[in-house]
């Protein structure tokens, strides 16, 4: 009987252990599970806010690009590597994309990313600051521009008074002459007797004699008078018709046939040269012009028969 008790107790005994390893395992078994389970919603959650943080980073390269997209230097340097910074972002984005999943490069691309806009922003104050300075320049510029187109409008009124002043000064250095004679002559005795005619047949010189007049503003010196005479078939008369009986007068070239040089003090003087051409002279009138300084200053008239 005792041992039939004692039996039935050590029963019991290894029901109630076998109960409790039972209950142990299975209280572990439900905290391993637990755990995974933990495990697994933790793994999700850091999933998820690395994609949410890719995502994040994501947008803030595209509104980089954006904003770099807007960007233009007239610094070639600075524009060079503005391009290469949109470039970079560019290839930012595609490393986004392709490690979604990678918190370490997710946090480069976020570290790089702010970088970046750092960068940016030091390129929009620099950019506004060199245009500051060139709208300041160009608004000098024409200030200056402005000033000089005053200066040479200034300095065109004073070219052209000056100009005026002289043109005035020369027509009033011009000298005048009056008291113009022109007679036929011809010589006899060896030519010390000179006799005058009207006959162009007997004619061998036509005497000219002129006065100049009184002028304190011409410059003083020597004055050469040059006479020219037209024939009256149009021709200019000349004892040689060759550069050294040419002369100028108003601004054109022609032959003198006869020419004086007076020593003009800026007072009256007269003077007298004899004029000659070549050949027997023709009948009808002789224009006579008394030429100074590059002026016809004088004229006179000679009819022949």
């Amino acid at each position: 009987m005792n041992e039939q008790q004692e039996k039935k107790k050590r029963r019991g005994v290894i029901l109630w252990v076998l109960i409790a390893l039972l209950v142990g395992t299975n209280g572990f078994t439900c905290w391993l599970l637990f755990k995974e389970k933990n495990k697994v919603i933790e793994q999700k959650i850091v999933t998820e806010t690395i994609i949410v943080e890719r995502d994040n980073v994501k947008s803030d390269l595209l509104a980089l690009q954006k904003d770099f997209a807007n960007l233009e230097a007239s610094d070639a340097l600075m524009q060079k590597d503005i391009d290469e910074k949109k470039a970079r972002i560019e290839e930012l984005i595609k490393q986004a994309e392709k490690h979604k999943g990678d918190a370490y490069i997710i946090a480069q691309l976020r570290k790089e990313t702010e970088t970046l806009r750092e960068i940016m922003k030091h390129y929009v104050v620099t950019i506004d600051s060199l245009n500051t300075l060139n709208q300041n320049l160009i608004a000098e510029k024409k200030t200056v521009l402005k000033q000089l187109d005053q200066e040479k409008e200034k300095q065109d009124v004073l070219v052209k008074e000056k100009e005026e002043l002289k043109t005035t000064i020369a027509k009033g250095s011009i000298l005048t002459c009056f008291n113009v004679s022109a007679k036929a002559v011809f010589f006899k005795r060896g030519g010390k007797k000179v006799v005058e005619t009207s006959k162009a047949k007997k004619m061998e010189k036509i005497k000219v004699t002129f006065s100049l007049g009184e002028n304190k503003i011409a410059k003083p010196g020597e004055k050469t008078v040059f006479i020219r005479v037209m024939t009256p078939d149009g021709k200019e008369m000349a004892k040689s018709y060759d550069d050294s009986y040419k002369f100028t007068f108003n601004k054109s070239n022609g032959y003198y046939a006869g020419k004086e040089t007076l020593n003009y003090a800026n007072a009256e003087i007269t003077g007298q040269t004899y004029c000659e051409g070549q050949g027997e002279y023709v009948p009808g009138n002789y224009q006579i012009e008394i030429t100074c300084d590059g002026v016809v200053i004088g004229s006179s008239t000679l009819k022949l028969d």
